[in-house]
């Protein structure tokens, strides 16, 4: 789940993925210029005094504490890193000291993720927060949450309950500048609030931001659909290349569904029913341009969707040193501030059916238990599966019905009110079909909020180059009792399910047979497991839940919602379906969000867009590389920085001719590039500067707007594909009407490009060139950190690290062609762990545990992650006690 699950973050201004942003801040506010006012005044009433208010909510990392709701006592160690192991001797007593910590750690991280998800950042921080929390509310994520908790199971309510208890626990007595420092310069500018007590609904709703985050091919849908407006349909597929499953081998290459059941020694073919084209006309192309628009609306805390991926794999004792599996991690999602894992290890101290954990890894502030890690029998990690659980459906409406069938059918309503801060409440009718709620109707608020950017000019901005880019969607005129064209969103995270049993499940699970039963819960979002036990045994399970479309619909485009063979059948792959191995002959399972399974022997639809399989391709080379692999070159391949597009790419820019001296500097580099990105290589800052202007001065002139490539691993097949061909109409620029330019011109004229850009950013020599310098890491405070007011964003962000590695490589630290080259994703931890000897295995945070700007926890795990260090992760119970530096005791009233 990583991107695996995730939650994105936030990462530099200017971007452009929007891992970057919380938003615009709209401005002046009262709040913010009270703020500023405010923490001026504090700074000058003494370097005494900001110590006193930035130190106070610092949590208490030894001696004892009384909790009221303890049955027991507990033991809290934390390492010199911060990173706390709690002891206990029941399951109640866990939870709630591990509510208890990630509250001492987070809790306005908690709070604002339960804000952000009920659809509530408006009572924050005003109108700042009104667009996000229009989409949070028109999905309904709360709601859908709420219902979830009552389809748990006993002992899962009970921890999240007991978790809750510990949070409370916590929460009793303080003062907003004795939580965090954000509520108290929120408080000094006014802010007249007190956090409410967290329940368990506010645990399960988080699972709605992880399963946006990793929601699948969303974007895409919309770029078909787009694109085909663009340049016509036959160059729209040449966009969207098919998965080349000859070149990069899918997960799984054995089995098939016999019985509907998965079995991995059957053979069989698979089909796919044929499909009707998407609804189109300037109207349509406009209303899905709205919806691009508003779904950018939600804030990065929630995930971007898309361009993230991870890495998982594990190999058996036949391929290390030591004869034990070993398994790795590193899942890559949006860089935040505090990072989006945090370390925890929970043991009962004596293994019972009533108290069965005793598990390590890492954890999401605000819900309980481990989402990544092992316990003292087996481990797992995750990738996104990227299953296609998302589908846009063009409605014809009325103000009150929809067309399905021929027949007029009532919309579904339900009023909001979303409550904002400094401002008048705003009134939201949520309108549905079956198919889901209408994102359009927020298209059409640009009527009534100005705060609400979606305006005509805003639109035609986002379909810059589409035909019908004029026209706004929805509410046009109703001629003569015709409907209006609006968009719905179906997707499988808005039925409830109880994947909250399977986190907890998966937490005590034992074996095989145990570990697949958790999984058989986790609905979304839908993640490639790997599986490694102590007994030498490895394995593979997907998840979540795949809908089964009809005969109209393949996923790939939006889908016409009144006729009927576009929808959804109602029921879903079943869970013994999905792809799974254990001890397949190779010995090796290697995951990288690459196609599961050749749909050639398997029929259900998973999806169509994958990631390309360059970086799952590199890790099943250098793993077949060695079949002595140990711990520290597991980390190692985490590291590796080879480029596939720069192998691919190089040698037609070695076969341009161009002048000796200043123009060919750069290409004399490329001359003996080994195709590596580190952060000092000459050679890949000007690659990378290259295939930026390539991109652009080859698609720019007819792809514009959100259709501009973004140099993803999509773009490396584009590219790859018309390389050899020189007259490609792809390298012609439409508007030089005069001059029909070829792939070499194209070439010459984006390493002139770049040899200006690197000597004005870096240097006229270019061996003082480095990549680094270009690619660098920014952490930034998804709220206060995006204030506007320098002194405040100081305060919360830290920056500066120079990053190698980059998109679509196995250190993937992603960037953002259309915009610039910051990093905008990255390995948010890196994980492994041999097997044998579990206190051996390894483990970084992209930053700390700790929450509270200026902690030495912070960001005190940022400088080794950089450095592509990892530190110790210990687990026996001596080893926890031997590395511990602070301890402290949680006891119940009466000790």
């Amino acid at each position: 789940m990583a991107e695996g699950i995730t939650g994105a973050g936030v990462g530099t201004e200017g971007s452009g993925h929007r891992t970057g942003r919380f938003r615009s801040w709209p401005g002046p506010f009262r709040w913010m210029t009270y703020l500023a006012v405010a923490t001026a005044l504090a700074l000058v009433a003494g370097l005494a005094t900001a110590v006193v208010v930035v130190r106070r909510p610092w949590p208490q990392t030894g001696g004892e504490v009384v909790i009221a709701g303890l049955h027991g006592e507990v033991k809290v160690i934390r390492d010199d890193h911060g990173i706390p192991q709690v002891y206990a001797d029941s399951l109640h007593d866990l939870m709630l000291a591990q509510g208890f910590v990630h509250a001492q750690e987070r809790f306005f991280e908690m709070d604002l993720r339960r804000h952000a998800t009920a659809g509530r950042l408006s009572e924050l921080f005003g109108e700042a927060g009104l667009e996000s929390d229009l989409v949070v509310r028109t999905l309904g994520w709360r709601r859908v949450a709420e219902k979830e908790l009552t389809l748990l199971r006993p002992d899962t309510r009970d921890a999240l309950d007991a978790y809750a208890e510990g949070v409370n626990a916590y929460l009793e007595g303080r003062s907003l500048s004795e939580v965090s420092l954000e509520y108290a310069l929120l408080d000094l500018g006014g802010l007249d609030y007190q956090p409410a007590d967290w329940t368990a609904v506010d645990s399960v709703a988080w699972l709605k931001a992880m399963a946006w985050d990793l929601r699948g091919n969303l974007e895409d849908e919309l770029g078909r659909a787009l694109a085909t407006e663009a340049v016509g349909p036959k160059r729209s597929e040449e966009l969207y290349p098919p998965y080349p499953f000859d070149e990069h081998p899918p997960i799984v290459d054995q089995g098939a569904l016999v019985d509907d059941v998965f079995e991995q020694d059957a053979t069989a073919t698979g089909t796919r029913l044929p499909q009707r084209p998407p609804p189109g006309g300037p109207d349509v192309t406009a209303a899905l341009a709205g919806v691009r628009k508003v779904l950018a609306a939600v804030p990065p805390m929630l995930g971007s969707g898309d361009g993230i991926g991870s890495n998982a794999w594990v190999v058996d004792g036949e391929h290390t040193s030591t004869g034990a599996p070993i398994l790795a991690n590193d899942p890559h999602l949006g860089t935040s501030l505090p990072g989006v894992w945090m370390q925890v290890g929970l043991h009962c101290r004596e293994i019972t059916a009533d108290c069965p954990i005793d598990v390590a890894g890492f954890s999401f502030s605000g819900v309980p238990g481990v989402v990544i890690g092992h316990n003292r029998d087996i481990a797992w990690g995750f990738t996104n599966l990227g299953a296609d659980v998302t589908d846009l459906y063009v409605e014809r409406v009325t103000e009150r019905t929809w067309q399905y069938g021929g027949a007029e059918r009532p919309l579904g309503r339900r009023d909001e009110v979303i409550e904002v801060r400094d401002g008048d409440p705003v009134e939201l009718t949520v309108r549905s079909t079956a198919h889901g709620p209408l994102l359009s109707d927020l298209v059409n608020l640009d009527d009534e909020l100005d705060t609400v950017e979606l305006t005509e000019d805003g639109l035609a901005e986002q379909v810059d180059g589409v035909s019908g880019a004029d026209v706004l969607p929805g509410r046009q005129a109703e001629q003569d009792g015709t409907w209006d064209h609006e968009v719905a969103l179906a997707w499988t995270a808005l039925e409830p399910r109880p994947t909250a049993d399977a986190l907890l499940a998966l937490n005590a699970a034992t074996d095989w047979r145990s570990f697949r039963t958790a999984l058989s819960d986790f609905a979304v979002p839908g993640q490639n497991v790997v599986y490694a036990d102590r007994e030498g045994r490895i394995g593979y399970q997907a998840t979540g839940l795949v809908p089964i479309r009809k005969s109209g619909n393949d996923g790939l485009t939006p889908a016409a919602g009144w006729r009927p063979e576009t929808g959804w059948t109602g029921k879903y792959v079943p869970y013994e379906a999905l792809p799974n191995l254990r001890d397949p002959e190779s010995g090796v399972i290697a995951t990288a969000n690459q196609a599961v399974i050749d749909p050639a022997r398997y029929a259900p639809y998973l999806t169509a867009d994958w990631d390309r399989g360059y970086r799952s391709s590199r890790i099943g080379r250098l793993l077949a590389a060695d079949d002595q692999l140990s711990v520290a070159r597991m980390g190692s391949i985490q590291l590796d920085d080879w480029s596939s597009i720069g192998e691919t790419l190089t040698p037609y820019l070695l076969d341009v001719k161009l002048p000796q001296g200043y123009e060919s500097d750069g290409q004399r580099l490329l001359r003996s590039w080994n195709f590596r990105q580190g952060p000092e290589s000459a050679a890949a800052a000007y690659f990378n500067v290259v295939w930026r202007e390539v991109l652009a001065r080859t698609f720019g002139d007819e792809l514009t707007g959100p259709l501009a490539p973004d140099g993803s691993d999509r773009w490396f097949a584009v590219v790859s594909r018309i390389l050899p061909t020189a007259r490609d109409p792809w390298w012609d620029d439409v508007e030089t009407e005069a001059e029909v330019e070829t792939r070499d011109d194209i070439l010459r004229a984006a390493m002139e490009a770049a040899r200006d850009e690197l000597t004005s950013r870096q240097s006229p020599d270019p061996d003082e060139w480095s990549w680094g310098a270009l690619h660098r890491l920014e952490l930034r405070s998804s709220t206060l950190g995006e204030s506007g007011i320098g002194i405040v964003e100081r305060m919360f962000n830290r920056g500066g690290w120079k990053i190698g590695g980059g998109g679509s490589l196995v250190n993937a630290t992603a960037w953002e062609a259309t915009e610039g080259y910051d990093v905008t994703a990255a390995p948010s931890m890196r994980m492994v762990v041999p097997l044998d000897d579990l206190d051996a295995a390894r483990w970084i945070n992209l930053t700390g545990v700790s929450g509270h700007a200026f902690h030495e926890n912070y960001t005190d795990q940022t400088d080794l992650w950089a450095r592509g260090e990892t530190l110790p992760w210990v687990f026996s119970a001596g080893a926890v006690e031997e590395a511990g530096e602070d301890v402290l005791t949680l006891v119940p009233p009466g000790g």
